[in-house]
Formats: structure tokens, sequence, C-alpha cells
């Protein structure tokens, strides 16, 4: 039976204010495959895939996309559309009265503005290389000027400034227009430029003589590699990165379903949205791979294969400066549609919390943002002494621990157990949204599964992160910190099987 409470709640969100709404389908998937594709997509996925057996982790990695991540974003997505608002506001509508679910609400909303204290930073070194490479500094250049050119620019503070405002400018810019007139229009044609420039990269790279070893090594099968790596190591690692590529667990891609009307079923969107994400990935392992063996290069992953191993390449490529301008050009797409989309989040969370216009909420949150993000980049620089997990550490790592070691995975923890729970919206009341209009309905049989096995999953992945992080400093200091997450496990456990007042009352009913 679907619950009254929230369905009253449901109800009552839509009609107290008009929201905005996706002019077309495709303006949806466009915008929230925009989210989900991120510079991680470009210099992790390629390089793990070779290494850890290619073919063979592709179809480890994809059966893992579907038993993991597209039953999240599916939750992610009806919380948004069933309640109407961000995740600042989800779970307040969502939720019984009493129940503990509203504080989940944090973990989206300091994980949106964490995100975007790093990423900025990384958004602006793409446009700054896509400059340098318009300009031809990277045509002839040797790999000692090439590696010193990174170096130079992690050392000069303004710099790094300037560019960091550029791309914080440009997203709020486009978040500033509203939904449909900015940021469904202009990732309409970012997006679609972005998949062009990818494939003519991807054929350009699969042509180029000694080609042909690179893509053996991506593509063919190599059973060798998963043992010398160990099957549990690959296992793990088609894990970790099938649940990250999404951007799934911060709220980020609900909002989109808050803009969504009720025409089409949100598996049969999601299933999209992960097919185009994969092929992204894809793609970008046909245009780095077989370049790096043309060129006799180990890929690397990491920001090192972006600006160090690639410009080298460019460097010896007839027509070097083009390509690598195409290169960095889709970089910086792929960092902006990911900046737009969580900028508007940030933006929602200021109009809704506060009842603040779009103008107000924009200008706050850019001053905002920008102040935010300088500690990331005096990390690299002036406040380069702050070491947090040991040498060459920095401030990027701890940001980017926060967010992708604690608050994804836990947001992505608590999203299917507040689907299923009774003392949460419920598994009927879910299912019920994300069925609604045409397409593929979501599995009732998965009902278990959602409640169980998905959490208990995601918990192992969440642990293992602290392992690999906290283990190569020593059995104490990894036993405090697996304390700590552990504490952070069972705050989740708290808001999934404590009960508010309402679903006791209707327990004695």
């Amino acid at each position: 039976m679907i619950d009254e409470q929230s369905h009253n709640n449901s109800v009552k969100g839509e009609n107290s204010m008009k929201r905005e709404s996706f002019g077309s389908r495709l303006g949806f998937i466009l915008v929230s495959a925009g989210c989900a594709i991120g510079i991680g997509n470009v210099w992790k996925f390629p390089y793990i895939c070779g290494a850890y057996g290619g073919a063979a982790f592709i179809l480890i990695y994809l059966c893992f996309l579907v038993i993991l991540g597209i039953p999240v974003l599916v939750a992610e997505f009806a919380v948004g559309r069933g309640s109407h608002t961000s995740v600042a506001k989800c779970f307040d509508k969502l939720a019984p009265a009493g129940s503990c679910w509203k504080s989940l609400k944090f973990i989206g909303i300091i994980g949106c503005y964490m995100l975007m204290m790093f990423y900025t930073t990384v958004g602006g070194w793409m446009i700054y290389y896509c400059v340098k490479s318009l300009r031809g500094d990277f045509v002839g250049a040797t790999p000692e000027a090439v590696t010193q050119s990174f170096s130079d620019m992690l050392g000069n503070a303004p710099t790094m400034m300037l560019w960091m405002v550029i791309i914080c400018l440009i997203g709020f810019a486009v978040c500033f227009m509203g939904l449909q007139n900015g940021i469904e229009k202009i990732s309409k044609v970012m997006m679609s430029a972005l998949l062009i420039i990818m494939v003519i990269l991807a054929v350009h790279s699969v042509m180029m003589e000694g080609a042909g070893e690179g893509i053996r090594f991506y593509l063919i099968p190599d059973f060798q590699k998963i043992k010398e790596a160990g099957v549990g190591n690959v296992v793990f690692a088609a894990l970790s990165q099938s649940f990250f590529t999404l951007s799934i667990g911060i709220g980020a891609m609900l909002i989109f379903g808050s803009y969504l009307d009720k025409s089409r079923s949100l598996t049969g969107e999601a299933v999209s949205i992960t097919v185009l994400d994969t092929f992204v990935a894809l793609t970008a392992g046909f245009i780095i791979i077989p370049a790096c063996f043309s060129y006799g290069i180990q890929p690397d992953a990491g920001p090192s294969l972006i600006f160090i191993t690639l410009p080298n390449i460019f460097a010896k490529m007839s027509g070097g400066a083009l390509w690598g301008s195409l290169f960095f050009l889709f970089l910086t797409f792929a960092a902006v549609s990911t900046i737009i989309a969580v900028f508007e989040n940030l933006i929602v969370f200021n109009m809704e919390l506060f009842g603040w216009n779009r103008k107000k909420s924009v200008v706050v949150c850019a001053v905002l943002v920008v102040v935010l993000s300088i500690p990331c980049v005096l990390g690299f620089n002036v406040l380069s002494g702050f070491q947090p997990f040991g040498d060459g550490s920095n401030i990027m790592d701890l940001e980017d621990f926060i967010v992708s070691n604690n608050l994804l995975p836990l947001g992505s923890l608590g999203y299917p157990l507040f689907c299923t729970r009774k003392n949460g919206w419920g598994f009927e009341n879910f299912v019920a949204e994300a069925d609604t209009g045409i397409g593929k309905p979501f599995p009732q049989y998965l009902r278990k599964y959602m409640s169980y096995v998905l959490p208990l999953i995601i918990v192992v992945i969440y642990f293992k992160g602290y392992y690999d992080t906290f283990a190569p400093k020593g059995p104490k200091l990894l036993c405090i910190w697996m304390g700590v997450a552990a504490l952070f496990v069972l705050f989740i456990g708290y808001l999934a099987f404590g009960h508010g007042r309402e679903s006791r009352t209707d327990k004695k009913e």
C-alpha cells in the first residue's frame, strides 16, 4: 500500500510552487549524462581496463554497472521526481513524520559544495591546457619541457586562480539563464560537440601507425593479467569503477529527476544515461591507448596521463596542435557539463531553503564557490606544506577523499535503503514512481536485493576504500580510521533501521 502521508506531501510540494521542467527527453538525457561524464572517465578507465585484462575487465565492469549503478541511479531519479525538489527538501517531503531520514540531506548538500571545491580547479586546468594547445605551446617541445610546464602551472597560484574563476563564471552564467534556456540548451550543444570530437579523435588514434598493439592491449581479454593482478583486485577495481562512474550518492542527479515529467518510466532513462556514460569511457580508451602505444609511451593513470603523457604525444604528432586542442576541448566540455549540473544543485538548495530567486542564489553561490575553491588552488603552491596523507599529498587529495571515499558511498547507501524501508519512502512508493510513464518497469523481484545485497556491496566498497588509503600508514592509524568509517556506516544504519513516530503508529494500527 502506498504511504498516504508521503503521497500527500508530494502532491502538496507539486502544488505549492511552479517547478521548471525539461523541454525534451533528449535534453534530460544529455544534461544528466553530462553530470555523470567526468574527467575520471578519461584518465582512469582506459588505463585500469588495459592493466586489468582488457575486454575481460570490460565485461566484469558492465555487469557491475547493471547490478550496482543503475538501481541507485533509478532511486535518485525517483526521489527527485516524487518530491519535485532537490536533495535539500526531498526527504522532508517523502519521509514519514518523525523519521530520521531528513538528516540524509546534509550528505548531498555538503557533497555538492565539497565536490566543487576541487573540481573547479581541475576544470580550470582543462581550459588552460586547451588554450596552450591552440597556441602550439607543445609543438616540438621536449618531454622535460612538457613536464616542467605542468609543474610551473601548479606553482603559479595567480594563473590557477584565474582559470578557476573563469570556469566558475562560465558555469554560473549558464545556470543564470535557467533550465531550458541555459542548462538544457547549452548542454545539448556541448554534449553533442563532445561526442563528435571524441569520435573524430578515436578514429584518428586507431589509424595511427602502431595503434594495433594498443587496441589489442585495450580490448583483447588477457586472463594472465587478471591472474597477475589478482582476481579479487580486478573484480574490486571493476566494482569501484562501476560505482563511481555515474556520480551517484550526493543528489547531483536527483535534481534532474525533479525536473522530469511523468511521461516515461525512470528505469529506461537510467539505462540510456548509463549507456552514454559507458560509450564515453570506452571511446576515451580508443583515443588514449592506441596513441600511447603508437609512440611507445606507457599509458599512465591520473593527472600525469592528461597533462604530461598525452601532451608529449601531441608534441611528436603531425598536426599535434590541432589534435591536442580538440582533446582538451573535449575534456573542457566534460568538466563544464559536470560543473553546470552541480552548480544547478547549489543554486536550487538556496532557492528551496531560503526562498531566494534564481538571480540572488546564482550571485551568492558564485561568490561562495570561488572562495571555497581557493584552498585547493593554494594547496599546490602557497599551502603545499600541508600534506594530510603524507608526502606528496595536498588539499585536493583531502577534499577528494571526503567526497569519493565518504559522501558518495554513504549517500548511495542511503538511497536504496530509503526507497525500500517502511520507515522511509517504502518500496511500493518507489516502484510506483519509477514505473510511471511508458518504458521499462523496475523489476519487482529486486526488492530484497535493494534492501540487503546492494547496501552490503556498497558497505564493502566503502570499507575497502578506507583500507586502501590507510593500510600503508600502519596498523594503528588503520584501526583508528576504520573505526571512524564504522561510525559513519552506523549513522546510515540508524536512519534506516530507526523508527519515526508515524511508522510506530502505523504498526500499532
